[in-house]
């Protein structure tokens, strides 16, 4: 019966997509839009804090900020861009920017491995550094995968990243000394500062360190691969073993903790438990060791949200074949809960939190459709040779921005997942841009991968 609805969901969603005229009527305008104005993303770094060019994501309202993710996101697009119609002067105009936006992080990194997730023009990072940088959230484990796309679309150059690499290093020990948790090696958020998806529940006003997102999970973890690509690129093979080993490990510990075999799903998991205690206590006049007989003999629990980060498991590559399976039938093309018209929600409809409303402090990532989760989702279908799921997803992704420029001649920073209406930020430009790595996927041409 389970198959039969996954099948019939699929195809209620099959024939509502666009036409395949209107698709390359869409992929026209979005490639004209894209490829005329993506060197506004460039900023040459003479302000204020900045050391070296940059990109910014784009839009008035990111004009001169170097974001973490945002900057490796928005590159992974623009090397599709250099790729499909860029020069040779096009493609040594751009490394500049590339290379700046990781070498302004390395600058700022401490030796005790602190980086900043953003900096501005104005502000000196290391002025508004926290006191005790270890007790809140940082650059999110996306430097090293920057660095590493960098380095893969340049013939493995990795010398500009040798003076740096020790910096880099000291920022993932950082993380793997006050971000990851004892009893599972997990990774989790220190609060909810900053977290990339703004109002996710697994996190959003939860206690400070109680949540094992998989989200950063799965960051980690190729982030881990990527600093072992690196350390082979600059003969550092016991570096490259020991990172190689380290994810592994991760690995494991995400399939161990975040699977949740009941609902076919990979999820966050809470860590706010409190510790087993052998100690006896005075209660109703005796002294006895409280629960004595049975203590809890799990460290975590499941967080059981509705939430897309999930299927960040497929884009990692965390999830087994059969869990990727699971996954897209028994969750992603569910048109109750994830699959709208015009690609995935950030959290299933049947989600008590669920909403669309415009917000910017935080960012709405409680249902409204972004490129970047549907981009992500993508990848992660095409990695697991789910190519017709992935062939629909990439569809109702060059829909969404085909009718937008269509329409409004500009892209927003997200959308109902419905009707396809942008809902805040027009003129964005960052991660929206990655649906030129879909097309080229679509069209059977050379796609850039993260």
């Amino acid at each position: 019966m389970k198959r039969l609805l996954s099948t019939f969901i699929f195809v209620s969603f099959a024939i509502v997509s666009a036409t395949a005229a209107a698709i390359d009527e869409y992929i026209d305008l979005l490639q004209r839009h894209c490829y005329s104005d993506y060197k506004q993303m460039y900023r040459d770094g003479k302000e204020g804090a900045f050391k070296y060019p940059f990109i910014v994501p784009g839009s008035k309202s990111y004009s001169n900020v170097l974001w973490d993710w945002d900057s490796w996101l928005s590159d992974v697009a623009l090397r599709q861009i250099l790729n499909d119609v860029g020069t040779k002067r096009d493609k040594k105009e751009a490394l500049a920017y590339e290379q700046g936006c990781v070498l302004n992080y390395l600058y700022y990194t401490d030796e005790d491995g602190y980086m900043p997730m953003v900096i501005d023009s104005n502000t000196d990072p290391r002025l508004i550094k926290p006191e005790d940088c270890f007790n809140t959230n940082m650059h999110k484990p996306v430097i090293a995968q920057h660095a590493a796309l960098i380095i893969r679309e340049n013939n493995g150059d990795a010398s500009w990243l040798k003076d740096g690499f020790g910096k880099m290093k000291s920022f993932v020990q950082c993380y793997a000394t006050h971000h990851r948790h004892a009893e599972t090696g997990l990774f989790y958020w220190q609060d909810d500062l900053a977290i990339g998806v703004d109002n996710d529940p697994s996190t959003f006003y939860r206690p400070k360190k109680s949540s094992a997102s998989i989200y950063l999970n799965c960051l980690m973890y190729r982030e881990l691969l990527a600093m072992a690509y690196i350390a082979e690129r600059l003969s550092l093979k016991d570096d490259a073993a020991k990172y190689t080993a380290d994810a592994e490990q991760l690995k494991q510990n995400v399939q161990k903790y975040c699977w949740d075999e009941k609902d076919g799903m990979y999820y966050s998991v809470d860590l706010n438990l409190r510790p087993v205690s052998h100690e006896p206590q005075i209660i109703f006049g005796h002294s006895f060791v409280l629960h004595e007989g049975a203590p809890r003999d799990y460290p975590c629990l499941i967080q059981r949200f509705g939430v897309w980060s999930g299927f960040m498991a497929m884009w990692a590559g965390i999830a087994t074949p059969e869990q990727a399976r699971r996954m897209t039938q028994e969750n992603l093309m569910d048109e109750r809960t994830f699959c709208a018209k015009y690609g995935v929600r950030t959290m299933s409809k049947l989600e008590k939190m669920y909403n669309l409303r415009a917000t910017h402090n935080p960012s709405n990532w409680q249902g409204p459709v972004w490129g970047i989760s549907n981009y992500m989702v993508f990848r992660g279908l095409v990695r697991y040779g789910l190519n017709t799921e992935a062939r629909l997803f990439a569809e109702k992704t060059i829909s969404l921005f085909g009718e937008d420029i269509a329409k409004n001649n500009t892209l927003h920073e997200y959308y109902n997942p419905d009707t396809g209406e942008g809902i805040i930020t027009p003129d964005f430009q960052n991660w929206d841009y990655l649906v030129l790595n879909i097309i080229a996927w679509y069209k059977g041409k050379s796609v850039v991968e993260e």
